[in-house]
C-alpha cells in the first residue's frame, strides 16, 4: 500500500538494508533518521538475522511504527538470503535502497540492480580488525565502486572511498548526527552513581565508550592512564562497553597496576544519564569514521581528548573543544589528559564551546536534509513519481575540506 504527503502526492519509499548485531552506533543513527523523516519518507528496514541478534535493532524500530523484516537465511547461506531480499525488495518496490556494511552492500547491489532500483551505500569506515574482515572490506571496496552513490559519514572518509577508486561525482558527504536532548539536564544522582562504579571514588573521572576490539585504541588507553596515575592519582577512568578484547584489557589495566583506578564497566543502557558527569572522554582510536561517541560527549559539554584519525578532528576542535593527538602515542595522551585535569576552567570552557558548536553542526534535520537532496538527485534520474520535500535541490559531489 502507497503512503501519501497529506498534500497527496506520494512519500518516497527508502529501504534500509543492514547487518545489526546489537543496538550500536549505526542503528540509532538509521533509527533517528528514520524519525526526522517521517510524514516525510516512508522508512523500511531489512537486517540479516545474525543469529537472531538483530531483533534488538528491528523490535526497536518496529515500537517506532516502522516496517521490518528480518533475513533469516544469512550467512553461510547467501545465495538464499539474496533470493529474500530480491523478493522483498520487489514486493516493497521501494524508490531508493541504502545498505550499512559489507554484506549489505553485496547482496543490496545486486538485489536493486535485480529491481532495477537506485542504491547508494553509506561508508563508515574500514577497522581491518582481523585477516578475515580485511578480506571483506577489501571486497567492500570492489562494491562501492559500483554503487549509484557512496555517503562517507566524515571527510576523512571521503578521501578513503576516493583512494579506493570510487568516482568523485558519486561521493556524498552527511556527517553522523545527534539529538542533544538526550544529554542535557542529567539527573544529579548519576554523578554519584559513577563513581561508586570505582572501588575508591576518584575526584576527576575520565571516561571512555565503544566497542572492545583493537580498532578502537583501549591499550593505548591503560597505559597513558598508567602514566596520568602516577602524576596525578585524584583521577580514575572508566571504560564503557564489551567486546572480544576485554580479558586482554582487564589484564593488561592489572598489570600496569590500575586495578582501583581503570573500571571496565562493561555494557550500560544509562550511558546517556552518565555521560554528562564525566569529566573529560578519551577517544583513543587507531581508526574511526565518525565517532558517536565524539558527538555524544560535546553534546554533554565533555571535553574530549581524541586521536587524530577518521572524523575526530572534524568534532573535536583541538584547543578549542578539546585536544587532538597522534594515534597510538600514550605519552601525547596522558598529557593533553593531565592538562584538562589540572584545569577545570578550561574543561568547563571546552564543554561549553563543544556542545553549542555540535548542536549547530550535527542536527538530524540538517541530515535529513542532505539525504533528501541525495534521494531526489537519484530519483530525477530514473524519472519516478515518488516525490522527496527537497526534491527541488541537488547534493553536491563531495569535495575536500580544506580546514
Amino acid at each position: 500500500m502507497a503512503c501519501w504527503h497529506e498534500g497527496g502526492c506520494p512519500l518516497m519509499r527508502l529501504v534500509h538494508v543492514t547487518s545489526s548485531r546489537f543496538f550500536g552506533g549505526p542503528e540509532r543513527q538509521m533509527l533517528e533518521l528514520a524519525r526526522t523523516l517521517a510524514g516525510r519518507c516512508d522508512s523500511r528496514f531489512v537486517s540479516f538475522s545474525e543469529g537472531g541478534r538483530c531483533r534488538e535493532f528491528l523490535d526497536r524500530v518496529q515500537a517506532d511504527g516502522f516496517q521490518t523484516a528480518e533475513l533469516r537465511r544469512d550467512t553461510p547461506r547467501l545465495a538464499g538470503a539474496l533470493r529474500d531480499l530480491c523478493a522483498l525488495v520487489g514486493d516493497w518496490s521501494p524508490d531508493l535502497v541504502v545498505t550499512h556494511g559489507y554484506k549489505a552492500n553485496l547482496l543490496g547491489l545486486l538485489a536493486a540492480r535485480r529491481h532495477r532500483v537506485p542504491i547508494a551505500s553509506v561508508s563508515r569506515g574500514w577497522t581491518a580488525e582481523s585477516w578475515r574482515v580485511a578480506q571483506y572490506e577489501r571486497l567492500d571496496r570492489w562494491v562501492l565502486r559500483r554503487m549509484d552513490r557512496v555517503v562517507c559519514v566524515a571527510h576523512a572518509q571521503a578521501r578513503r572511498v576516493l583512494a579506493a577508486g570510487v568516482a568523485g561525482d558519486r561521493v556524498r558527504m552527511i556527517h553522523n548526527a545527534i539529538r542533544p536532548e538526550r544529554f542535557l539536564n542529567a539527573a544529579s544522582e548519576y554523578a554519584c552513581r559513577l563513581r561508586s562504579l570505582f572501588p575508591d571514588r576518584p575526584a576527576i573521572v575520565a571516561g571512555a565508550a565503544g566497542r572492545l576490539s583493537p580498532e578502537k585504541g583501549f591499550d593505548v588507553l591503560i597505559d597513558a592512564a598508567a602514566q596520568v596515575v602516577r602524576r596525578r592519582d585524584q583521577v580514575g577512568f572508566i571504560l564503557f562497553g564489551e567486546g572480544a578484547c576485554r580479558r586482554q584489557l582487564v589484564a593488561r589495566a592489572r598489570v600496569r597496576g590500575l586495578a582501583s583506578r581503570f573500571v571496565l564497566a562493561g555494557f550500560t543502557a544509562d550511558l546517556d544519564c552518565l555521560m554528562p558527569h564525566l569529566d573529560l572522554c578519551v577517544i583513543p582510536s587507531r581508526t574511526e569514521g565518525l565517532s558517536n561517541v565524539a558527538l555524544e560527549a560535546s553534546v554533554a559539554r565533555v571535553p574530549i581528548v581524541a586521536t587524530d584519525v577518521g572524523g575526530n578532528a572534524e568534532v573535536v576542535r583541538d584547543g578549542v573543544t578539546g585536544y587532538v593527538v597522534p594515534p597510538d602515542d600514550a605519552t601525547a595522551l596522558a598529557e593533553r589528559i593531565v592538562q584538562l585535569v589540572d584545569a577545570p576552567a578550561r574543561r568547563t570552557a571546552m564543554g561549553r564551546a563543544a556542545s553549542e558548536y555540535v548542536q549547530q553542526t550535527f542536527s538530524f534535520e540538517h541530515q535529513a536534509r542532505q539525504y533528501e537532496q541525495l534521494a531526489a538527485e537519484l530519483l530525477s534520474e530514473c524519472g519516478t513519481t515518488a516525490t522527496p520535500q527537497n526534491a527541488g535541490l541537488a547534493s553536491s559531489p563531495w569535495k575536500p575540506n580544506r580546514s
